[in-house]
């Protein structure tokens, strides 16, 4: 994913702390929308910090600023985006979903300028569809700057869908051919 935007963005990729089977996880989970609450809040607060910490060292304007992630990512993307408020610009969440417990009982920060793309498989065989469709409706509860795309397909990045994904970015970004970085917006 990082490689084709990497002319146009800082990217930083971040894995989960949690060694997981082959790959890594930013929380156990109980059950489908129920993480471990104690993993699940050490990473967002480290997250968060991150996020201060490479803002410091590169001077990330937060009008500027992207984050998304597929999976736990996405969730983590979706949580960041609701509780960093104007801190974020724009959030892109493909397949994920957000705990009750981060709708209920953490402090959501108002953006009604935050950017938001959410996708979903309609074939998705780990999160259904239907929280696809409640992460938008959730979302457009917060802002009008939602863009939906359910997609066929499983629990995954589709090519068609990376390129959807690529397009909404630098269309919201504001980047074009005669103004690459987006410096004139």
């Amino acid at each position: 994913m990082a490689v084709a935007l990497q002319s146009d963005f800082i990217i930083v990729a971040v894995r989960g702390p949690i060694v997981q089977g082959s790959g890594y996880a930013y929380f156990q989970i109980k059950s489908i929308g129920n993480p471990v609450r104690e993993l699940f809040d050490a990473s967002v607060q480290g997250l968060q910090q991150l996020m201060v910490d490479l803002s410091a060292k590169y001077a990330i304007d937060p009008a500027r600023r992207y984050i998304a992630g597929f999976s736990q990512g996405a969730i983590m993307a979706m949580t960041l985006s609701l509780i960093m408020g104007d801190a974020i610009k724009g959030m892109v969440a493909m397949s994920g979903y957000i705990p009750q417990f981060v709708k209920d009982q953490y402090k959501i920060q108002p953006n009604s300028e935050l950017s938001v793309f959410i996708s979903h498989g309609d074939q998705d065989h780990l999160f259904p569809l239907q929280l696809g469709e409640d992460n938008a409706s959730f979302f457009r509860e917060q802002t009008n700057n939602v863009t939906y795309v359910p997609y066929h397909g499983g629990h995954q990045v589709t090519p068609d869908l990376y390129q959807q994904f690529q397009q909404w970015l630098r269309t919201d970004a504001k980047l074009t051919a005669e103004d690459p970085k987006g410096l004139n917006s």
